[in-house]
């Protein structure tokens, strides 16, 4: 919630900021300041004279500053916070790894012994082992 509403102060000083910017004047804003003309004194304005609207402007980038610290500063204790609070029930929803398979259980497979053309073999049955020796081949007579 609170982070809700620093969020939308955020927003607001943004705005007010952008405009009341673009509601100031500029330094040099008369047309013969440039070239000398009558006001060169003033060009760049009193120093210790401020307007309403530069003092609003300052203000308003103050709050603005300030927020954000603050928003920077929840959004590190929030991720610290759920990353502390997990609970046994959060882990157990967690989906666990299934183990592989165990080879040569005699268990029947649903996997049918010889696959379609159109679903190819998932894992091949090794070659059955015998146990008889080979025999040597003949000698070919010459």
């Amino acid at each position: 919630m609170l982070r809700l509403i620093l969020t939308c102060v955020q927003v607001f000083a943004s705005f007010v900021i952008v405009g009341l910017v673009l509601l100031q004047r500029g330094k040099g804003a008369e047309a013969g300041a440039g070239f000398g003309a009558g006001a060169s004194g003033t060009v760049f304005g009193a120093r210790g004279a401020t307007t309403a609207l530069s003092r609003a402007t300052a203000v308003f980038a103050a709050i603005f500053m300030i927020n954000s610290l603050a928003l920077a500063y929840l959004g590190t204790t929030a991720s610290k916070q759920q990353e502390a609070q997990k609970t046994i029930l959060d882990e157990a929803a967690m989906p666990q790894p299934k183990p592989a398979p165990a080879t040569g259980s005699a268990a029947p497979s649903s996997v049918p012994a010889t696959p379609s053309p159109a679903q190819p073999a998932q894992n091949p049955a090794p070659p059955p082992a015998s146990t008889a020796p080979t025999p040597a081949p003949a000698p070919t007579p010459k």
